[in-house]
């Protein structure tokens, strides 16, 4: 019964892991309608400001913020990656890393610089392997991320744009579809993008008061960091939606092991009862 007890061991460990991974599916469930309100609740105001911002890449106003401005050569391509902190969530870091790998891969291959913000310690800790500069780095951002967490490593990114350090700034995170579906997102932060609204016009402005420039400077920075903080609970919905599949799918597979595995015990049990029956027939018919 050697060969029964082993995989009488194995049952029992299965059946230990499928208690943990139901348990991760349950949680998972359970936080992603929070993280759903926390980012339905941002979602008006970015793509609002979003309109605005591309309606001012379209003006034609006598002061151009430097955040409006194309460059002619870009010599230096940053990007803001938002990752999760913890694991167990499918391929959810990967296929947003293999993105960023690709888009850098194409950079480098027009001879421009990589520097990179880092959100989440899954991206850090991938990225450091990685031959490329990592500006700033935060982690630890929590259930409810807070924004003045994330100032810091984005004024490190707008700095050096500002400075002309950095020439494009693109900003990479998981979108939410819905909670089967997530997809990995590279959109262009700076300089601004052009609006999709066919209601603009090619000349056209807004009032500015005081005056544009300090009116622009601080709406300009507002705008970023509100935009990288709704692609932080994009990534957040999108890691609990990940995770609740990744863990359901564990489950089911431990369910499938666990059966295959009792069939075998009880053929090799059974096998056991046919050889002491056997030695038993054999024993007496030898008496």
């Amino acid at each position: 019964m050697a060969g029964a007890k082993e995989i009488t061991g194995k049952i029992r460990s299965i059946g230990n892991t499928r208690k943990v991974t139901s348990a991760l599916e349950m949680v998972s469930a359970s936080k992603i309608r929070k993280s759903q309100e926390l980012m339905n609740a941002t979602r008006p105001y970015t793509r609002m400001i979003r309109r605005v911002m591309g309606h001012l890449s379209k003006a034609n106003p006598e002061y151009r913020h430097p955040f409006t401005v194309r460059r002619a050569e870009i010599r230096k391509v940053g990007y803001i990656i938002v990752s999760t902190d913890r694991g167990l969530c499918g391929g959810l870091n990967i296929n947003l890393f293999k993105l960023v790998l690709k888009s850098i891969q194409e950079w480098r291959d027009r001879g421009a610089e990589v520097s990179l913000v880092t959100l989440g310690k899954k991206a850090s800790a991938f990225f450091k392997n990685v031959r490329v500069e990592i500006a700033a780095h935060a982690a630890n951002l929590g259930e409810k991320p807070q924004i003045e967490a994330l100032i810091g490593s984005i004024k490190v990114m707008l700095d050096a744009f500002r400075e002309k350090r950095v020439d494009l700034v693109y900003i990479v995170y998981n979108d939410f579809i819905n909670t089967m579906s997530q997809r990995p997102r590279l959109e262009q932060l700076l300089p601004l993008p052009d609006t999709e609204d066919q209601e603009v016009h090619d000349i056209w402005d807004y009032i500015y008061e005081p005056d544009a420039e300090s009116l622009l400077d601080f709406v300009l920075v507002r705008y970023i960091e509100a935009d990288v903080y709704h692609a932080v609970l994009e990534n957040l919905a999108s890691e609990h939606a990940a995770r609740m599949i990744a863990m359901k799918n564990a489950t089911e597979n431990a369910g499938e092991l666990i059966d295959e595995l009792t069939l075998a015990f009880n053929k090799a049990r059974q096998a056991a009862i046919t050889k002491e029956i056997s030695e038993i027939v054999g024993g007496a018919a030898a008496v």
